[in-house]
């Protein structure tokens, strides 16, 4: 008797979202799902963009009444007549097409040198998420309109001459979020007026205005004083600490003949040092809010740090025994720091942080000489402040070593294959599990050995799910794991001893392939099931190494460059994008790493190890209870479950990359 499959897997069961179906299909994936507000500030970016580019001096967001939101502009319009390729209105494909827009075209004559867009998905995920969007646009003459519901066209462009009356330029987009795919449909206010108080502030001489269409209320926002007034305010708002020292502030940008940077590119900054109360850090990258920082952040934490160090040797005001880290400098720092990059790399749609590596160069060596020749300059203040700086690695080195007065009563000797780190300061150092004894080797060459620690895994790891914890030190593998983290198996209702923890992170780094993920799955295994601990205190990392490199040609104001792709999506958006760049077909090379022995040191530590640069994956339960996520990892894991876990596999494997 033939036994009837559970589904079947043809032709046909292969979709393929066209449009912004996807958008619809996974929000998450392109914007923040809590409410609304990520959609409506693409389009607000959108006319900041227009005044960095100098075509725009006012900006008003008005809560209309009916749970709508518009937002206007005194710019260019967006262009309406016929796109030369696709022969519909310009306006429309911008609104309907994910991966168009004007932002592509970075060379001199681009229609924005620098802005904060790069992927094209930005206000077309505002319309596809939309039951309603109206655009209008007065443009050379002409007032057009057009409307989308759902994302699609539902009143066509139409145009009429501009009056007396409305004679101007610019655009206007009313948007009406649809709930369905928002846990709130309410934008909430204090975001709403920081995000445009922020505009207000990078774009100095531009009024932003926000008007409460049910009250008639409105605020307005205006700042001349830019960076600057904006820190003191805030500074004086959060913790009332005035600045030990003045504040050091300074902008540069990149000329013609810069090396290794296009024209234009660089930062302005404001940074203050206070001995007390909250600290103020805000980052933007061509105005686009960055609150999870990124590597412009870790270029401004650099160039300060080498800047104080060598003010301090060269006044040898070091203490003995003292050894300044970037944290002693930067842990009472508050900053205001506005970047401008020319081709950023956001980690995510929602550019809630910057990826791009050349700009922890291009903060660091534009802040670092500014800060060194005003600190010798005002040599007291200089002293003042390394004061400031010596006292916090002082601090730090106490709480240190009194940790370690704990650990050392009994400490079990070390497996020999681990390559330890020399701080004792747990909450920076970091253990790296390699796959390999060759990774192993590139790791230990590229790591920073201060604070990162390497221990190599030979082969693939036990499947330690119905392993009795009294069994596991039978196995070499994770006997050597244990020592070197320095906690003892335990369960999920237990209270381990965590006081000899070493590590505050440890990371598994394996090949970006399918026994790569294997030993990934083992070792979470091994963590969840035996370690809980550590997952449910965010010990566990996965390091994400990339599958290719791409070694893209000079064009326009960029120099030649190695640019690095996870997967097969990102390196397609970086094809996409060289094309749109006007590299010709076949000018770059794709090398794809076979594993992470193939990479150099320099290469593994640029793309996997770096803090400023990697892209590290932290584990957690996330949405999951304990009963459910073990009901999980046993038809996953148990030796007994085969057929549950075909049958799984049958139903959700095509899910699984999506999902990660």
């Amino acid at each position: 008797m033939a036994t009837r499959k559970s589904s079947d897997y043809s032709e046909s069961s292969i979709r393929v979202l066209k449009g912004l179906e996807p958008v619809k299909q996974r929000p998450g994936m392109y914007t923040r799902t809590e409410n609304p507000l990520h959609i409506i500030q693409e389009v607000i970016d959108n006319a900041s963009d227009e005044a960095l580019g100098g075509f725009c001096k006012n900006v008003i967001v008005t809560l209309n009444a009916d749970g709508s939101v518009s937002v206007e502009d005194d710019g260019r319009g967006i262009p309406v007549g016929l796109h030369p390729e696709e022969k519909v209105p310009t306006v429309e494909i911008v609104f309907t097409r994910l991966h168009a827009g004007g932002k592509f075209d970075k060379g001199s004559g681009g229609a924005y040198s620098f802005s904060g867009g790069l992927h094209g998905v930005g206000v077309s995920v505002t319309n596809a998420l939309s039951t309603r969007l109206e655009i209008t646009v007065w443009r050379e003459g002409g007032v057009h309109q057009i409307a989308f519901a759902h994302g699609d066209v539902v009143e066509k462009l139409k145009s009429r001459p501009q009056t007396r009356e409305d004679k101007k330029s610019g655009t206007r987009v009313t948007v009406w979020p649809e709930a369905k795919y928002f846990d709130s449909s309410a934008i909430p206010s204090a975001e709403l007026q920081r995000l445009l108080r922020s505009k207000a502030v990078l774009l100095p001489g531009v009024k932003v205005t926000l008007v409460n269409g049910k009250t008639g209320e409105s605020q307005t926002w205006q700042y001349d004083q830019g960076l600057r007034g904006y820190l003191i305010e805030s500074l004086a708002q959060t913790s009332g600490a005035e600045p030990m020292i003045p504040l050091f502030e300074g902008e540069q940008y990149a000329g013609k003949d810069a090396e290794g940077f296009a024209e234009g590119e660089g930062a302005a900054w404001v940074v203050a040092w206070t001995e007390e109360g909250n600290v103020v850090r805000e980052s933007y990258v061509n105005l686009i809010p960055t609150p999870a920082g990124g590597t412009h952040e870790a270029g401004l934490r650099e160039g300060l740090f080498n800047a104080v160090k060598s003010f301090v040797e060269m006044h040898a005001l070091l203490p003995k025994g003292v050894k300044l880290l970037p944290e002693d400098v930067f842990a009472r720092v508050s900053f205001v720091l506005s970047a401008k990059v020319l081709d950023p790399q956001f980690q995510g749609q929602i550019k809630e942080r910057l990826n791009s590596r050349d700009a922890v160069r291009l903060v660091g060596s534009f802040t670092r000489p500014a800060l060194e020749l005003w600190l010798n300059q005002h040599v007291d203040y200089g002293k003042k402040l390394a004061e400031l700086v010596i006292k916090q690695a002082q601090s730090r080195l106490r709480s240190a070593q009194k940790v370690e007065k704990k650990k050392s009563s009994g400490v079990a000797v070390l497996p020999g294959k681990l390559t330890d780190c020399e701080s004792d300061d747990i909450t920076r150092n970091e253990l790296f599990l390699v796959e390999g004894d060759s990774a192993g080797g590139s790791a230990k060459m590229g790591r920073d050995k201060e604070f990162q620690a390497i221990l190599p895994l030979r082969g693939k790891v036990l499947n330690s799910w119905e392993t009795e914890r009294d069994r596991l030190f039978a196995n070499n593998e994770i006997h050597d794991i244990a020592v070197a983290i320095g906690v003892d198996p335990h369960g999920p209702n237990d209270t381990p001893d965590l006081s000899g923890l070493r590590y505050g992170k440890i990371c598994i780094l394996s090949d970006a392939d399918v026994d790569g993920s294997h030993i990934q799955v083992l070792l979470l295994t091994l963590f969840f099931k035996h370690f809980p601990q550590l997952i449910a205190r965010g010990n566990i990392c996965i390091a994400r190494p990339p599958l290719y490199r791409v070694d893209a040609p000079a064009r326009g104001k960029k120099q030649a460059q190695k640019l690095y792709a996870l997967d097969d999506g990102e390196l397609a958006a970086i094809e996409d994008k060289l094309r749109k760049d006007g590299v010709k077909e076949g000018a770059w090379s794709i090398s794809r790493f076979k594993g992470l022995g193939e990479m150099n040191a320099e290469q593994l530590w640029e793309t996997t190890m770096n803090p400023d640069t990697r892209r590290l994956l932290p584990v957690s339960l996330g949405d999951f209870d304990l009963a459910s996520s073990e009901s999980r990892f046993n038809m996953l894991m148990g030796k007994g479950e085969a057929a549950a876990r075909r049958a799984w596999l049958e139903e959700h494997g095509n899910e699984a990359e999506a999902d990660i």
